[in-house]
């Protein structure tokens, strides 16, 4: 299925080029009877002038050759989900491997897992990334906006970028002069949800200061199939400040976080006769088993103007701790300490009239320790670095970018007698981008990029040997592994009109030793299913098409359709694919002027996912998964007091009609079978309505 409709969407955007010129002339003709042609703009009209991160520093998202999504603070805020990566996983080409409530991967463009490089406070986020259950450490309350780079960005961010990258973006510095601040506060109501998060920040002659505390619990979920999920509640507890020194040379800023999480693991162990789940944990407190994560975080961040340019220097410290306790609340068996040091200095200008230039030096060094008596990868010591240069240049219409990358990374692990054995690897790799965009007329945009990106294989991937808790199986590393290396090409054109916006993207990638485990059809001694690490040459292509429809000032009918599809150059489709995707939305925003009431809107939304028959089929790695539509609902509203913002409000209903489902990234598709229904595995979350409340405080 996933094949048949990347061809559909392929003979879709043939059929939008030939719309798009009923477009131009509806565009040109309404034109002709204005007076003013920038009275009204579309969104992505609008987001062609948003700055974002790019291969030479601050780039408009218009002259990015790479698809780009960018996601804002009012449409963050609009949205519902119990942890920031389900927040963004609506997005086209993004999706999320989940195992609970509390935990989700992030996936771009079917590819996961240490393939993309989360970066937040300015250096990208290590946390254990590896492992199936193992989510982002970050507050989602302290994230003000979301950027979403698609492809491999392995030229800014070294090892790992091989899919892509997300950027949390704190809360902007405060005005000049001001204290201010909000306090917001939501629920849920089928896992009964109650969070809180407090903020204040200031400016005072340059002076500035930023602090946050947020505190999340949720009990176990619920669905029609299942009833309560045990133990798929969790408890979430993050502060974080910020202090520094804006002036005239730069700025200096010092950040630094604290994140706690609590999750129940869920086993899906079933009565055999009543095919019941079993097991406690169904309130606020997890029963057994659970983990405790735990990540600290300090970085000091700095930019001096020197000349027509930039200088940066990034510094950040990362302490990651995992604990599982599986029989006792007070005595864990897995326990690994994660400690990174992340470095990245680099010098960005304005050369030579429209040349930008970027060069730098980026990297980390890395330990990790055993500290419990149970383990599943050796510990291991790691040294990471990279040497860069980009540029970019405007020749006529065209803006042309791209750069140049040389990494090495240096891993050696430990021995644990009866358990692992000590090696050694060096990986290196050479990786570059080429790119360009042109506009075509005053409403098309051409997008063309080509990329070579690297990953060298985890600890996981190459050492692991033991049961891997929360997600049903025992896990074995193979320690030959090469390093990942892709070969993507990437073709955009956009469309942006006064009523009619449209961005379709198309690409292809090769990537060579592709990782990823899969069964080898033996039994470990705990009853498990063994997964073996194993590599080949991976095939993948795939399409985001998206359409939004403005035929009145307040009306917004949009669509966006994505798909990807991928092989094994022996003909085996890959794991872990997402199935096709098609969201479609109707939004109409009310206009009050000077009322009580601002800014508020209604939206109805529909998240069609299509079956995914193309699954890894071998030893029944993977299953087949059934198609599903999730039906949404949700509104908002400022609330205002003598053109003051007392408040903001948001109501927001999830999976109305109560569909039982599974994803096909879900990790609970393979749990026990109910010997009553037959069904195999854990459904998720059933129907739910959010309430969000935020309270803007502030004095001049």
């Amino acid at each position: 299925m996933s094949h048949d409709f990347c061809n559909f969407a392929f003979l879709m955007r043939r059929n939008i080029l030939a719309a798009l010129l009923l477009c131009i002339y509806i565009s040109s003709s309404a034109q002709e009877h204005t007076t003013d042609s920038t009275d009204v703009f579309w969104k992505h009209l609008e987001l062609g002038e948003v700055v974002v991160t790019g291969l030479v520093g601050d780039t408009r998202v218009k002259e990015m050759a790479t698809p780009i999504s960018v996601i804002p603070a009012t449409e963050l805020r609009s949205r519902a989900s119990s942890n920031i990566i389900g927040t963004i996983a609506r997005e086209p080409g993004i999706s999320e491997i989940t195992t609970s409530g509390g935990i989700s991967k992030p996936v771009i463009r079917g590819l996961s897992y240490n393939r993309v490089v989360v970066v937040n406070d300015g250096i990208r986020q290590e946390g254990q990334q590896w492992g199936d259950e193992h989510g982002i450490e970050i507050d989602g309350a302290s994230v003000h906006s979301v950027e979403i780079l698609k492809g491999p960005a392995s030229l800014m961010y070294g090892s790992d970028a091989l899919a892509g990258v997300i950027i949390f973006r704190p809360e902007p510095v405060a005005m000049p002069g001001t204290v201010s601040g909000d306090v917001s506060a939501e629920y849920q109501s089928n896992n009964g949800l109650a969070a809180y998060s407090v903020h204040a920040s200031g400016n005072s002659s340059g002076w500035i200061w930023d602090a946050r505390f947020s505190d999340k619990n949720a009990h176990a979920y619920s669905n029609r199939y299942d009833g309560a999920v045990p133990n798929s509640g969790f408890a979430e507890m993050a502060a974080s400040a910020m202090f520094g020194r804006n002036a005239k040379w730069g700025y200096s800023r010092l950040r630094a976080s604290y994140y706690h999480l609590t999750p129940g693991i869920i086993e899906g162990e079933r009565d055999p006769l009543t095919g019941e789940l079993e097991g406690g944990g169904i309130g606020y407190v997890p029963g057994l088993p659970f983990q405790q994560v735990r990540h600290f975080k300090v970085v000091s961040d700095n930019t001096v103007h020197i000349g027509t340019g930039d200088l940066k220097a990034i510094v950040g410290w990362q302490q990651n701790r995992r604990q599982e306790f599986e029989v006792s609340a007070d005595e864990c068996g897995l326990d690994f300490r994660l400690n990174t040091l992340n470095y990245d200095f680099r010098y960005q200008a304005n050369i030579a009239g429209d040349w930008k230039f970027a060069a730098g030096i980026g990297g980390m060094l890395q330990e990790s320790e055993n500290l419990g008596d149970e383990y599943l990868i050796p510990a291991y010591r790691l040294l990471d670095a990279g040497l860069f240069s980009t540029a970019s240049k405007t020749l006529g219409q065209w803006t042309v970018s791209g750069g140049l990358r040389a990494d090495v990374r240096l891993l050696r692990s430990e021995a644990l007698e009866g358990r692992f054995n000590p090696f050694e690897r060096t990986f290196d790799g050479i990786t570059g981008s080429v790119g360009a965009v042109r506009p075509i007329g005053r409403h098309f945009t051409l997008r063309i990029n080509a990329a070579r990106g690297f990953r060298a294989p985890n600890l996981s991937e190459l050492g692991s040997n033991g049961e891997h808790e929360g997600t049903l199986r025992h896990e074995i590393g193979n320690t030959d592994l090469k390093p990942e290396y892709s070969l993507q090409a990437d073709l955009g054109l956009d469309f942006t009109s006064k009523y009619v916006s449209v961005q379709s993207a198309l690409f292809v990638s090769r990537i060579d030793n592709y990782i990823f485990a899969a069964r080898n059809g033996a039994v470990s001694d705990e009853g498990l299913p063994v997964y073996a690490f194993m590599s080949g040459t991976a095939h993948l292509k795939g399409a985001e098409i998206s359409l939004d429809i403005h035929p009145v000032h307040s009306l917004h009918i949009g669509s966006a359709f994505s798909c990807v599809y991928a092989k094994e150059a022996g003909g085996d489709d890959l794991p872990l694919i997402p199935a096709p995707r098609l969201f479609s939305e109707i939004k109409y925003e009310f206009s009050h002027g000077g009322c009580t009431l601002s800014n508020s809107f209604l939206a109805l939304n529909l998240d069609w996912n299509f079956a995914q028959k193309h699954f890894y089929a071998k030893d029944d790695t993977e299953t087949a998964t059934p198609a599903y539509a999730l039906l949404g609902l949700s509104a908002g509203a400022d609330i205002m007091y003598r053109r003051h913002k007392l408040a903001s409000v948001y109501l927001i209903g999830s999976n109305l009609t109560d569909e039982a489902y599974q994803p096909h990234l879900s990790r609970l598709k393979y749990a026990e079978e109910n010997p009553v229904t037959g069904r195999r595995g854990v459904f998720s979350m059933g129907r739910n309505i959010t309430v969000k409340l935020v309270v803007p405080i502030g004095r001049q």
